[in-house]
């Protein structure tokens, strides 16, 4: 087993107090008993749902190699006998380490942040890094309170690059997470009506994101999309926050990573962009314009980390789309195939009008239809009415054959899209399924998207089941 940390350091880092006897060290960190690896540290964090304390037999019965838990809670564990690293407060401690793991790299530290493209930008980045040098990035979306925290204290010590994804509902949530990572060059992918009920204008959710700009690193960079309306807000608040160097990408003349040219396939996208005066050429595994800009982001930041710019851009052919973001699947159908593409992560005005696009590009053979099945968009406060009566005019200038709504702020759609424009709505997810399983035909292109709310992924799984995918696989988590 390769150390992450010896025991020793995690007693130190987290200031600690060690019971029993300790291993030499531990091989990962786990805050999920479902997941853990034998020989990692399970880290026994108190969400608002669940307490990590009651979960840590199962810890143990998993081979976990170490417990960290807290002080109170030790009384009510007394049965276990599992080494353990006792501290007052378990996700203060796993900040503590987080912070130590951070204090003892020397890598090239990112960090995005943006309405939207965040977690594929950073799965761009991981891509294209990747064939430079060693990268360690967060799984998923870990991009909170305690996610940001464990991806860093689960960096290597060895690694040569590194990349975090930081998110927020509210302002003052990114501060303190990006004070933690430090990055040599922070990212603003975009500003977008994304949890517009908890802000006042967009401009407003601009000066959240522009928090990232707090904890850049002395001599660190910012690079902010271009194209965005706020990039001017965006540069003046990084300046502010005291970061001198700030660059933008995007089709602008002004950016300093220019997109010069693309094509868009069903499944990639070929591009040329200037990238400070160098000319890029890349072909991208993940189709769609908006992976195209991330992919911008990902040229400009290689500059900036001191990477082969060249090399990267090769590297982001082999860029896969994930689960919940554009992820194909070809799928059996009784008397053929048909394609889904499966957006059902997240889902914003702006994340909306992507994925339309991107079923769009998708060819369909004579007679087969592209389908869209939209769910609400959540978050967005007073405002959630008209932004989803707007995607009428999205959806009605697109070749988009069929609509199935599923969600109560969805019926304000349904109720002004055309009436020869065949939709269906139903009150959940769970009631549209029969509708749209009866639905398909062979040669049609599904596209699902909503917010993760309200539960679509169960509906892209319940479409894979009925239908097998063609290639034999199951679906990938």
């Amino acid at each position: 087993m390769n150390l992450l940390w010896t025991s020793q350091a995690l007693v130190t880092a987290m200031d600690g107090r060690p019971l029993g006897q300790l291993p030499e060290g531990i091989g990962g960190i786990s805050i999920d008993s479902r997941t853990l690896q034998p020989g990692d540290a399970f880290f026994a964090i108190k969400g608002e749902a669940m307490d990590g304390h009651d979960f840590a037999t199962a810890a143990v019965k998993a081979g976990a190699g170490l417990l960290v838990v807290a002080e109170g809670k030790l009384p009510a564990l007394g049965r276990l006998t599992a080494p353990m690293i006792v501290v007052p407060d378990v996700l203060a401690a796993l900040e503590k380490l987080g912070m130590a793991a951070r204090a003892r790299s020397d890598a090239r530290i990112v960090a995005v942040t943006g309405s939207v493209g965040k977690t594929s930008t950073k799965e761009a980045l991981r891509c294209g890094l990747s064939a430079v040098g060693k990268v360690h990035a967060s799984p998923m979306s870990f991009n909170n309170h305690w996610g940001v925290p464990l991806t860093l204290a689960r960096m290597p010590a060895d690694c040569d690059y590194a990349v975090f994804e930081i998110g927020m509902n509210h302002e003052n949530e990114i501060r303190p997470l990006v004070k933690m990572v430090r990055p040599h060059v922070a990212i603003v992918t975009a500003i977008a009506p994304a949890h517009l009920g908890h802000f006042q204008s967009l401009e407003d959710i601009a000066r959240a994101k522009a928090e990232i700009f707090e904890g850049v690193e002395p001599g660190g960079e910012a690079l902010i999309n271009r194209d965005d309306p706020r990039f001017e807000l965006l540069e003046k608040l990084a300046h502010d926050a005291g970061v001198d160097k700030v660059s933008g990408y995007g089709e602008n003349p002004e950016a300093q990573v220019r997109l010069s040219n693309f094509v868009l396939h069903a499944d990639h996208s070929i591009m040329t962009a200037e990238v400070y005066g160098q000319e890029v050429g890349a072909k991208i595994g993940a189709p769609g314009r908006h992976i195209v800009q991330n992919a911008l982001a990902v040229l400009g930041t290689a500059q900036l980390v001191g990477a082969d710019v060249a090399k990267v851009g090769l590297a982001l052919a082999y860029l896969v789309p994930e689960r919940g973001r554009g992820r194909r699947h070809t799928l059996h159908h009784p008397s053929g195939t048909f394609t889904l593409i499966d957006e059902s992560y997240n889902a914003n005005p702006a994340s909306m009008r992507a994925a339309m696009a991107l079923l769009e590009a998708t060819p369909v053979a004579p007679g087969s239809r592209r389908i869209a099945v939209l769910g609400d968009m959540l978050e967005l406060g007073e405002h959630s009415a008209d932004l989803h009566k707007a995607l009428a005019e999205l959806i009605t200038e697109t070749s988009t054959d069929l609509v199935f709504l599923a969600g109560p702020e969805m019926k304000a759609l349904d109720e002004i899209l055309p009436s020869d424009f065949h939709a269906e709505h139903r009150a959940t997810g769970d009631e549209l399924k029969p509708v749209l399983m009866q639905a398909i035909r062979p040669g049609d292109v599904v596209m699902v998207k909503s917010s993760k709310g309200i539960g679509f992924s169960k509906l892209v799984d319940a479409l894979i089941e009925h239908f097998p995918d063609a290639a034999g696989n199951i679906r990938q988590n």
